[in-house]
């Protein structure tokens, strides 16, 4: 599955990575897999690291991502959510995808390297 997630619960944080030519559906079965985990089901930090997508989702595709996570977030609560996208344009998409989805985090942030998003990560723990 080009969409893996790992739950580091000590640390409060769920690991997303997409890898490859990841399609709109198989974001949806992502959230659907998720709302099924209990482990999932407490609150947590989300590093969302896009460098290992081939793919560039449009303005619609993060619109169907952000209606599932509507439908999910009872039962997948997230706190801060720090995003690595390290090509140009996919940063630019992140961006907006930050606007579409900000109702859904404590705070969202889009960074070009995972030590970036990693420290940013680990400050917003630190404040909440």
């Amino acid at each position: 599955m080009p969409v893996i997630y790992e739950i580091d619960a000590d640390k409060g944080i769920r690991r997303t990575r997409c890898v490859g030519d990841v399609k709109v559906q198989e974001v949806v079965d992502h959230f659907r897999t998720l709302a099924q985990d209990p482990k999932a089901h407490e609150l947590a930090n989300v590093l969302l690291d896009l460098s290992e997508l081939t793919s560039l989702p449009s303005a619609s595709h993060l619109l169907s991502v952000t209606s599932e996570m509507k439908k999910v977030r009872d039962r997948v609560p997230v706190g801060a959510c720090a995003i690595v996208a390290d090509r140009e344009a996919l940063f630019g998409m992140m961006r907006m995808f930050e606007v579409m989805a900000g109702n859904f985090f404590r705070v969202v942030q889009t960074f070009r390297t995972v030590a970036a998003a990693e420290a940013w990560l680990s400050s917003q723990s630190e404040k909440a």
